[in-house]
């Protein structure tokens, strides 16, 4: 009997960024298909199981030593951690434009987003190694590839996070770990939410797309189930893009 290329049942799962929106769909949808997840994210009281394959447990991802008890529990429990998918993240845009950009708001939005994917991917990458095996999966953004107005500190941590996936994948691809960037384009979620309801604003946002609509944190399951899998095991170091066409698109509207 052939085996299921896609299965990630009893996988091991640590999920940053998985109080809301993206993190949360995701932790949600690997646990209904049997794998073991660990939610991560400061909004949680301490430790919440909500069914017997997930448990949120509340940690500052910015903070190394924090993180690195969390990986020792689950791996003692475990004896592996098989999945890490890097998806906190915030976004901060300035207000007004041609406004100088808040230092304050640059190192911030870089320690979440960029320091914070460095200091986890650390963590489970010395678990990872024992066994020699394991999928890494950094949320990046189309902002890796684009230049988006009133945001540097977004869009440069979201280039920096897709390069140092690369740089990890170069490192540790012979000891049978992968690495591997997954890019939403917009995205309705709470972050977005001001963004969407306005209604010139959205239908904008859709222009620059070839399917013509926004996406939905659903959009995100099948690509990281596809790279937590067996089924991507010769995928390393690249990235995906979920945006709709928003990168590969020429002329936004068709109009020969």
């Amino acid at each position: 009997m052939m085996r299921d290329l896609f299965s990630i049942k009893n996988k091991i799962v640590i999920i940053t960024g998985a109080g809301r929106g993206i993190g949360n769909t995701i932790a949600k949808a690997f646990s209904t298909r049997g794998s073991i997840v660990y939610g991560i994210d400061l909004i949680f009281k301490s430790q919440e199981k909500t069914t017997p394959n997930l448990s949120y447990i509340k940690c500052d991802v910015t903070k190394q030593q924090d993180f690195d008890r969390m990986c020792d529990v689950i791996f003692k429990r475990h004896k592996k951690i098989d999945v890490l998918i890097n998806c906190a993240g915030i976004s901060l845009p300035s207000t007004k434009s041609y406004q100088i950009y808040s230092k304050d708001d640059w190192h911030k939005t870089i320690e979440v987003n960029l320091t914070a994917s460095f200091y986890c991917t650390q963590s489970v990458i010395r678990k990872m190694i024992k066994n020699k095996q394991g999928s890494i999966i950094n949320i990046t953004s189309i902002n890796a590839e684009l230049g988006f107005p009133r945001n540097p500190s977004y869009v440069a941590s979201k280039g920096g996070l897709k390069m140092l996936g690369k740089s990890f994948a170069k490192d540790w691809g012979k000891q049978g770990i992968r690495v591997n960037n997954v890019g939403p384009g917009y995205i309705k979620t709470d972050m977005t939410k001001k963004t969407y309801d306005n209604k010139k604003t959205k239908k904008e946002r859709e222009s620059h797309t070839m399917l013509g609509r926004w996406g939905y944190p659903e959009d995100l399951i099948g690509p990281c189930i596809f790279l937590a899998s067996d089924a991507s095991s010769y995928i390393t170091g690249q990235d995906i893009y979920v945006d709709g066409g928003w990168t590969a698109n020429g002329l936004a509207n068709d109009q020969t």
